[in-house]
């Protein structure tokens, strides 16, 4: 089903479109937090160690990938927006074309340097060769995620975000069962927790494929349309190559953030890891606004109504705050007694859950600031700001920097896991300044009413 977002209900049209994708979101960060309990209950701690240690090295791999699928989508979203059909259709060829020959490169470099890249990291000697089998699968496999990614932008895009939630719900529970059948059946360990991974995402992205070219005809390219086109890949690239550098550069943070943490040994990295897949499952509310803003920002700046992107983010600005208050009380008084889920009664859940309720007591005031990220910064990049975005990461960076040195200096575990929090502050005071900025630069282009 496709969603004209430029005309209608703005409450309405971002409701329907943000849960399909909440509940994908969730249901995502579920299979994960599952994949995380079996490799922890049936591996042990160290598995899951090894596991958390390489989770914001794996982001760093994919975000390139992600953030290109993500840049050429919003070409699509704008085409769409504008009524412009074969645009629409070149935008999805070429993208496609140039996904490919970027996994490429991306997973031969990953390959190549992932023991400087784990070595950087400072993991521990205890979980290295069990860290290092299980990212070089995930990197084995980036062709999958890129195209998953890619493909379902693109249905997204157009208003569809049913169809990705369901492609989604299956490959999780085939991810799930998968994870069952490698580690007790075959007994693979975290290589078996990593194979059903990428399996599933080459399953999803073959499902979209199939969907889009079976529903949706607009997004079909002709026969004679399979080529780079010069103006259709400037375009894409300009959009792409800065938000591939943005999740890049954020995914750089969080490694030096993980580097930071890995310091405190296994038993940290565990329970950070544990905390964290708890804590993603709560920030699903905040990224599945984001998306939604990217669609519905690209369609209507496409169509050229400033006014409807400006009330759209007045809108999903007032959701996201009275969202801030019910993760406050999730974090501080439900999450901390679910630690059990993912460690076997032989574990010191003490020292565990002594690292956790740190985490968790000290992200939970700074929701707020994480919602202006990614508000302001999917509604720039809908509207074709690539590099005003871009900044917000490197200013994410210097944040987790700085915190990250703290730690370091003074073997304080606070500073570590404050980076979260200092990197949410930073650039959210910072992409609200943008986002101000361009409404300044509409109204004086006279295409926005003061």
């Amino acid at each position: 089903m496709q969603l004209d977002m430029t005309r209608g209900s703005i409450p309405s049209l971002l409701i329907r479109f943000t849960i399909p994708l909440l509940i994908g979101n969730i249901f995502q960060q579920l299979y994960n937090m599952v994949d995380t309990m079996i490799v922890g209950k049936y591996v042990g701690a160290s598995a899951l160690a090894a596991v958390g240690a390489t989770g914001n090295l794996m982001f760093l791999i994919t975000g390139f990938s992600i953030g290109f699928a993500a840049g050429f989508s919003i070409i699509t979203a704008q085409a769409f927006g504008a009524g412009d059909r074969w645009k629409l259709r070149h935008s999805v060829s070429n993208g496609i074309l140039l996904s490919l020959l970027t996994a490429v490169v991306l997973t031969t470099v990953s390959l190549t340097c992932m023991d400087t890249f784990l070595h950087w990291m400072n993991t521990p000697s205890d979980i290295y060769p069990q860290a290092r089998s299980y990212i070089t699968i995930i990197a084995a496999g980036l062709m999958a995620n890129t195209f998953y990614n890619l493909l379902s932008g693109y249905l997204r895009a157009v208003g569809n975000s049913r169809a990705p939630l369901m492609f989604l719900i299956f490959s999780s529970v085939l991810n799930i069962l998968l994870d069952l059948w490698f580690i007790l059946s075959f007994h693979l360990g975290v290589k078996g927790a990593a194979m059903a991974t990428v399996l599933s995402q080459a399953i999803s992205a073959v499902l979209c494929a199939f969907y889009i070219y079976f529903r949706v005809p607009d997004l079909i390219p002709h026969r004679n349309e399979w080529r780079l086109y010069r103006t259709v890949s400037l375009s894409q690239l300009r959009m792409g190559i800065p938000m591939a550098l943005q999740f890049a550069v954020t995914a750089s943070g969080m490694t030096i953030m993980q580097a930071a943490i890995n310091s405190y040994g296994s038993t940290a990295v565990a329970a950070v890891t544990a905390a964290s897949k708890l804590q993603y499952l709560l920030m699903q509310g905040v990224m599945a606004t984001g998306q939604a803003m990217a669609t519905f920002c690209g369609q209507n700046f496409g169509a050229g109504d400033r006014g409807r992107v400006r009330s759209g983010i007045r809108v999903a600005l007032a959701g996201l705050a009275a969202y801030s208050v019910f993760a406050f009380f999730m974090l501080r008084f439900v999450f901390p007694h679910l630690l059990f889920l993912f460690f076997p009664g032989s574990e010191d859940l003490v020292s565990l859950g002594e690292y956790a309720g740190s985490y968790f007591r000290i992200t939970m005031f700074f929701y707020l600031p994480l919602s202006f990220i990614l508000i302001f910064r999917n509604s720039l990049q809908g509207c074709g700001y690539a590099l005003l975005p871009l900044f917000s990461g490197i200013t994410e960076l210097v944040a987790r920097c700085v915190m990250a040195g703290l730690s370091g200096h003074t073997h304080r575990f606070l500073y570590a896991i404050a980076c979260d929090p200092a990197a949410w502050c930073a650039a959210g005071l910072y992409t609200l300044a943008a986002y101000l900025f361009v409404l300044r630069q509409w109204k004086r282009q006279g295409v926005l009413d003061q």
